[in-house]
């Protein structure tokens, strides 16, 4: 396909970024809307919202734009894929419905049990009062307290105990950023393991499954802390051989796909399987409709092949046309490196230093997930996390050492990040390594 293509990515984080990147390397021309202050350097800022629908569908009219892909799941929940449908435009991401799979807890777990999909037991309530009520009642144990709507990622609440679970539904309850998401409230089984990500390609027939890949969701070193969007990624993972994720693919990927045909929502883009790799085999912790972040930035550095030909295949139904994609031997780890304050309020404007000497570091890359430029022409955070700084390296340990150096080189007062991202996989190739020799 000619550079004369002309590719809408709507969105402004660290993902859009990563994707403004890729689709720019491979010769398209690429709009960010709002996009950042980094993907100004590889795209053209457009000034528009990303809910702003009808002014993007307007804009890409105007424009002439061949293909949009949306990052965020709120335009997609929104409605974003009909409206452009409605408007004759080409668009990559599922349908209003289609996103319900991420949008509502309760439509997802209805799928999955539609398709005898491995997940967590689970209740649904409609207030606080009867969540409360069910969790006093019952044996005093572990549980995963959810907002059954769109949360930013922070709608889920790990409790060790009653009076942990008690607290997380009172905070649904009472809380405004989950007024919303909270609309319904899910009290689930804690699954016992290894949290892991799978994404996937999807023209609702045909599945492209992507490299696996390990998320770090809570805020500090060791897990401990609130969720968070995610605080890291590396790629692939250890813990997901091929014959796993075969398996995966066989008992999740596919029958999800299935069971939303047969439901008449058919999806259409990414579909990202959370995982929790049990005693039991896989089981499904959530779906996602759209690349993860910060994972979109670990998997793309590693994309060898053009990412806009599968994704025209897949907006066109026919991605039983399209080669499997090539991926860089070795691996990637993304850090990010997020503003005082987060996943709480930051103070924003805060000029960011660094960012040349981090990017000049061979195999690095600094995607922007929330800057912006400042009134002197200078970088500012502009959000709580700020940067996804990766890096691509022959080994883990070396995609590691690349990623931390690159973030020493940045700075602005408050910045701070998670020092651990990848050390899972690291301990465990050096656990496989001392035993039997094998590795997956």
């Amino acid at each position: 396909m000619s550079g004369s293509r002309r590719v809408l990515v709507v969105g402004g984080g660290g993902r859009e970024h990563a994707l403004a990147w890729k689709l720019s390397r491979e010769g398209a021309e690429v709009f960010v809307a709002p996009g950042n202050a980094g993907t100004a350097a590889v795209a053209q800022n457009v000034p528009i919202g990303a809910s702003d629908v009808p002014a993007l569908v307007a804009f890409a009219r105007d424009r002439g734009i061949d293909l949009t892909v949306v990052g965020p799941e709120a335009p997609l929940v929104a409605g974003i894929v009909d409206a452009f449908t409605a408007a004759g435009l080409r668009i990559f991401g599922p349908t209003s419905r289609a996103a319900q799979l991420e949008g509502s807890k309760l439509f997802c777990k209805q799928i999955l049990h539609r398709g005898d999909v491995p997940t967590a037991m689970f209740q649904e309530f409609r207030s606080v009062a009867t969540a409360r009520d069910f969790l006093m009642a019952r044996e005093d144990m572990p549980v995963v307290v959810k907002a059954d709507g769109l949360a930013a990622g922070k709608g889920v609440f790990v409790c060790d105990d009653r009076e942990a679970a008690v607290a997380a539904v009172e905070t649904l309850g009472s809380d405004p950023q989950f007024a919303a998401a909270a609309r319904g409230i899910l009290v689930e089984e804690r699954l016992d393991g290894m949290e892991v990500s799978v994404m996937a390609i999807t023209d609702g027939r045909t599945i492209v499954t992507l490299p696996p890949l390990q998320d770090h969701k809570a805020a500090h070193d060791g897990d401990q802390g609130p969720n968070t969007g995610g605080m890291g990624a590396y790629c692939p993972t250890p813990f997901v051989d091929g014959e796993m994720l075969a398996d995966i693919e066989a008992r999740i990927l596919v029958p999800t796909v299935h069971a939303l045909r047969r439901a008449k929502v058919p999806f259409q883009g990414v579909l990202y399987a959370g995982l929790m790799l049990t005693a039991q085999g896989p089981k499904v912790l959530e779906f996602n409709a759209r690349f993860g972040d910060p994972e979109c930035e670990a998997l793309l550095v590693r994309m060898e092949s053009r990412l806009l030909d599968i994704l025209d295949a897949a907006a066109d139904r026919r991605l039983d046309d399209v080669e499997p994609p090539v991926w860089r031997p070795g691996a990637s780890v993304t850090v990010v490196m997020a503003s005082e304050g987060y996943p709480g309020p930051v103070e924003k404007g805060r000029p960011i230093r660094g960012l040349d000497a981090a990017a000049a570091i061979e195999g690095v890359e600094v995607f922007h997930a929330a800057t912006r430029r400042g009134a002197d022409g200078g970088i500012q955070n502009d959000g709580g996390r700020t940067l996804a700084v990766t890096a691509v390296g022959d080994s883990l340990a070396r995609a590691k050492l690349l990623a931390y150096s690159a973030v020493r080189e940045i700075r602005w007062p408050g910045a701070w990040c998670r020092k651990d991202i990848s050390d899972k996989a690291a301990a465990f190739e050096v656990e496989s390594a001392g035993g039997a020799g094998a590795r997956p």
